[in-house]
């Protein structure tokens, strides 16, 4: 199917408005996701008393770019909540941390409910189903197959929505996700291996559909309310940081996005509407270079997912690849948190600011940072050059990966930090990186068939659907307005 179905099945979706009622859940809307403005007062009020990661069915007026920066609640943070949003959170890189003159742009993903953005992408695989009724809350478990930060996200909506959930992912990701899905999923199934495979999730997908169970699985390298949120809610908020920060001199040269599940590179084709002449760069990671070179292996880099190309990643939009060595991602990783690491990097001339604010940084930030670095070399951007790129979680999330990695090498001592710096920071290049003609991305789109035809069911019309209609990915970016208006009458019969 080329849009996201919105065929209204009456009687299930009474039941979704009467669980609804029940859990006291008004759901936001597309617009209001992407302008918190719009949202009611009353709920405003509501939020001032509740804490960002609390799992209280008013936090989906949260999933916005826009929240306020404060995950606490209760009196210390209250006059805090009080402004409840502002602009949208990101943080710029100086040069005398990225070696290079152009400007690096992070919009950052903490400041969500579960501290990851894939809340919204789970969000908007969930509510368009909800809201018509192909899922039932009241009789239907909800399945989120995910390498880390979907799944989360999808468990938390699942709760807040009054479903059950299923949580599936790699047994490999770090203890924090498993920690906190524990508190929040119904149930966990942890798959073999470690992030890149994926094909193993799917694998336990199939298994569940032929179980009997009555279920439903969100899987988001397939879902289009992945690629449409992104499109939709990330786009714009990445366009009001171009508007906000750049000066009438300087240029917006592109955006740099893990592939992951293809849903938040979906940001860059909003934005390439805008700047036409603007890149999208796709990052993975060298130790499994799927669109590089038609690659495979294991890596560190969680939560990006590999080993295939995502069917809602609009491959014909890809200007480049950048593969990134993930050494290079845990070393930053320590440079960017460990006490002699962040001390070198103010002995440097690193502002203290930005030094403070490098936990923002997951391991996928850290690789989105260095993918930026490799294009502003490529295309030799001077200081009026900007790139955007996407912090998609936090350190908050490999904590224990820090622990592991100093009982494995040792403290990390000033002589690390140097070398860490020199090596990884001063010294990326422009290795593994491939400018791609039109027969490359061909080639790259090509690769989705032996995962989604030979494996997932979709058909040969549908592949090449992809590739040469011209409206198919633009029927997907039209839809938000239409899905909002069924949430507004969902609400509505709701009734509060």
């Amino acid at each position: 199917m080329t849009t996201i179905d919105l065929t209204i099945d009456k009687a299930r979706r009474q039941r979704a408005v009467q669980r609804a009622r029940e859990r006291n859940i008004i759901i936001p809307t597309y617009a209001q996701m992407k302008d918190p403005s719009k949202i009611p007062s009353r709920i405003q009020e509501e939020l001032s008393g509740i804490g960002l990661w609390d799992l209280h069915p008013r936090n989906l007026f949260r999933i916005t770019w826009k929240n306020h920066p404060v995950a606490a609640s209760g009196v210390d943070a209250s006059s805090a909540l009080k402004t409840r949003f502002g602009g949208v959170n990101y943080l710029e890189l100086p040069s005398s941390l990225t070696g290079v003159k152009a400007r690096i742009i992070c919009i950052v993903g903490k400041w969500f409910p579960t501290g990851a953005h894939k809340v919204g992408a789970a969000f908007s695989c969930l509510v368009p189903r909800l809201v018509t009724g192909q899922f039932d809350p009241t009789t239907q478990k909800a399945v989120w197959p995910s390498t880390g930060n979907y799944c989360r996200g999808g468990a938390y909506d699942s709760a807040l929505l009054g479903c059950e959930s299923i949580a599936i992912l790699p047994e490999g990701m770090s203890k924090e996700r498993f920690d906190w899905l524990k508190t929040v999923a119904g149930e966990i199934i942890k798959t073999p291996g470690s992030e890149s495979n994926v094909k193993e999730i799917f694998d336990k997908c199939w298994e569940l559909r032929n179980s009997g169970q009555d279920l439903m699985i969100f899987d988001q390298f397939q879902e289009f309310g992945n690629y449409l949120w992104h499109y939709d809610v990330t786009g714009r908020a990445m366009a009001e940081i171009i508007e906000q920060a750049l000066g009438a001199g300087d240029r917006y040269r592109g955006m740099v996005s893990a592939t992951g599940s293809g849903g938040t590179i979906a940001s860059g084709d909003y934005l390439k509407q805008l700047y036409p002449e603007s890149k999208i760069i796709a990052s993975e990671a060298l130790q499994c270079p799927t669109l590089l070179e038609n690659g495979f292996g294991a890596h560190r880099i969680e939560g990006i997912g590999d080993k295939h190309v995502p069917w809602v990643h609009n491959v014909k939009n890809t200007d480049m690849i950048a593969a990134i060595d993930d050494n290079a991602v845990v070393n930053l990783a320590r440079l960017f948190n460990e006490e002699h690491g962040r001390a070198y990097l103010v002995e440097r001339g690193v502002p203290e600011e930005t030094v403070a604010q490098l936990d923002l940084l997951g391991f996928s930030g850290v690789a989105n940072v260095l993918s930026c670095i490799k294009a502003a070399k490529y295309y030799e951007m001077d200081e009026n050059d900007a790139m955007l790129t996407i912090l998609t979680d936090s350190m908050e999330l490999y904590r224990s990966r820090m622990h592991e990695m100093n009982q494995e090498f040792g403290e990390y001592s000033e002589r690390d930090a140097a070398a860490g710096f020199a090596r990884y920071l001063q010294g990326e290049s422009t290795d593994n990186l491939l400018e791609l003609r039109y027969t490359d991305r061909r080639r790259v789109h090509n690769l989705k068939y032996y995962t989604w035809v030979e494996q997932q069911g979709k058909t040969y019309q549908e592949i090449q659907a992809q590739w040469y209609d011209p409206n198919y990915w633009t029927n997907v970016q039209k839809q938000a307005d239409e899905i909002d208006e069924l949430i507004v009458e969902f609400n509505r019969e709701v009734g509060l």
